[in-house]
């Protein structure tokens, strides 16, 4: 079934990145920076099926180049800690077929990113597992009428002025949204859009869509599940699909009997312990087995009308309305604790990966500044530089996943704990464990609540089946009447 995902992330010179080697990595391509350095001996990438460079008006043609697009814009960037380039991952539906996805995926960068502006180098993946996705590289700098690359931003009157909207905050959220209605558009086209499978950016919070959402698997964690191992995010999303099933059971059982209520409120009979007395009564054609089931289902049938002070149909009314209010606090109270847990628990992964990974980010950071200080002594250190430069960017593809974890981390820590981030210490870890557990506790007292009334949901159902069972066995028996009756005479 199709997913809506779209990540996008900044390809940062800060960072120790470098767009050639982003670009080599993601298309496997044998990419030659101003350094000489061949980036697909480094990294091969496995299930690359389509690669191609949209350019938008003014661009030169040389462009469609993938090393020379990206080498200009290396070249047009010069700060240690520029912003080199955006790149946005999405999943594409599984539901079509690959010609399909490539067309939906160039139609949306086209129209959405290239006609605006931007150069776009679009990757499509997939190892044939299941997770079909494209990676999209965007430049971040308009392009002036000959074919350079302009400023990002002008001062004017003192304040600085964005070029381009590009880098807005609404821009982001703009991007999502159309990413959902061509993805949509593309599925309906090709006759396979239904009710399961539509798309929508928003949260599940933002659509009034009361469920907990699961998280993203990625590529990671996804191959280890299909070879059987578990992993973390796996666990979590199978808890979260049994508990948003759970609740959705609840309603729609409570739901039923609502509308049951509706229907038969001027055929069911008045009195209901007279209806559990009429069925608790042995009939014919009764089993051993049968008598004492309807005997059980009618002594908790009977707790339940006790406790909830239930004699007539009205009453019973007000006892499922309570019901409906009960299951909305208790998925009221159950969602922010989720939520709350959610965060805690990204909250532990993040430090978890900032701490397994500090010493591979310590290393390369070590690696990049001997890199700048040979850099800085002028000519007679220009060929140790370039050594240096090579076994630093050697180092980042060896411990590519290593770093990449920790940048994530760096960058999701940083986001979190602000002014109190130190990068030289640990996340307050301890306390968000005990943060945690006792965020469990609460919501296994939540999960208690959920269980009395489900049973109480279901001895509610067995007085349905009983009313149900006694107005079908009075029909009968006037029909047997009539029929005897007719006879006679």
């Amino acid at each position: 079934m199709a997913i809506y995902h779209l990540h996008l992330q900044i390809i940062s010179r800060g960072k120790g990145k470098s767009a050639v080697g982003k670009a080599a990595y993601r298309s496997s391509e044998t990419l030659t920076n101003d350094y000489d350095c061949d980036y697909s001996r480094l990294y091969k990438k496995a299930g690359i099926v389509h690669t191609e460079i949209l350019l938008p008006k003014n661009a030169p043609a040389e462009y469609a180049d993938r090393s020379t697009l990206w080498n200009a814009v290396e070249k047009s960037e010069r700060y240690k800690t520029a912003q080199i380039a955006r790149e946005l991952e999405i999943a594409l539906p599984v539901e079509l077929s690959r010609e399909q996805q490539i067309s939906l995926a160039r139609r949306y960068v086209k129209e959405t990113f290239v006609s605006a502006g931007m150069c776009a180098d679009i990757c499509v993946h997939d190892t044939g597992k299941g997770n079909p996705h494209a990676h999209i590289m965007l430049t971040m700098r308009p392009i002036e009428k000959d074919g350079s690359f302009g400023a990002k931003s002008r001062t004017v009157n003192g304040r600085k002025i964005n070029t381009t909207d590009w880098s807005d905050r609404n821009k982001a959220e703009e991007w999502r949204r159309a990413w959902a209605a061509y993805a949509n558009g593309a599925m309906r086209l090709a006759g396979v859009l239904s009710d399961d499978n539509v798309l929508d950016h928003r949260s599940f919070e933002r659509q009034g869509i009361d469920q907990t959402p699961t998280v993203h698997m990625g590529v990671a964690a996804s191959q280890m599940e299909r070879n059987g191992i578990r992993t973390d995010k796996g666990d979590y999303n199978r808890r979260v699909t049994d508990l948003n099933r759970q609740l959705k059971q609840s309603k729609a059982r409570i739901t039923k009997l609502q509308d049951w209520l509706k229907a038969a409120r001027d055929e069911t009979p008045t009195l209901m312990f007279d209806t559990l007395q009429a069925m608790m009564k042995r009939e014919a054609n009764d089993s051993d087995y049968a008598q004492n089931r309807k005997t059980q289902m009618a002594a908790k049938a009977l707790i339940f009308m006790q406790e909830n002070k239930v004699s007539d149909l009205a009453e019973f009314a007000d006892a499922v309305g309570d019901m409906q209010v009960e299951r909305m606090e208790i998925s009221d109270k159950l969602k922010p604790v989720q939520r709350r847990i959610d965060t805690l628990r990204e909250h532990l992964r993040h430090s978890e990966n900032f701490k397994n990974n500090q010493k591979f980010a310590t290393k390369r950071t070590a690696l990049y500044a001997e890199y700048r200080k040979l850099e800085s002594q002028g000519l007679f250190a220009k060929g140790k530089a370039k050594k240096a430069l090579e076994a630093a960017e050697a180092y980042d593809w060896k411990h590519l996943n290593e770093l990449q974890d920790f940048d994530r981390a760096e960058k999701y820590l940083r986001g979190v704990l602000q002014s109190r981030f130190d990068p030289k210490k640990l996340p307050p870890i301890t306390a968000w464990k005990r943060d945690l557990d006792g965020l469990l506790a609460e919501k296994h007292n939540i999960q208690i609540e959920y269980d009395s009334l489900n049973e109480r949901v279901k001895s509610a159902e067995a007085i349905r089946r009983f009313a149900e069972q006694s107005m079908r066995g009075e029909s009968d028996r006037e029909r047997t009447k009539t029929r005897s009756h007719g006879q006679e005479l």
